[in-house]
């Protein structure tokens, strides 16, 4: 898989790849784990730009409040739901 993006987009792509199936993590996990803790919007921006939705989970990307968040994949946000109730997450 070829990234091409920002160099924050691309942070949050690769660091979307270590979240293990059947798990979440919150936008401002994400945004902590690349060094980058204030920055949940904006890692939610790059979620929303993933140019390789499922392949690259940030379906697995979720509010802090534990509320989904969006998900620009084809489906929207009941996909989103559908993914992660596959894995075993429900809502």
């Amino acid at each position: 898989m070829k990234f091409e993006g920002t160099d924050f987009q691309i942070k949050v792509w690769i660091e979307l790849t270590k979240i293990p199936k059947g798990e979440v993590r919150t936008y401002k996990e994400i945004a902590k784990a690349i060094g980058k803790p204030n920055s949940s919007r904006a890692v939610a921006n790059a979620c929303a730009k993933n140019p390789y939705p499922i392949a690259v989970p940030c379906h697995r990307v979720i509010r802090s409040d534990g509320l989904l968040g969006g998900y620009s994949g084809s489906g929207g946000i009941n996909r989103k739901k559908e993914l992660l109730e596959k894995e075993g997450i429900k809502f």
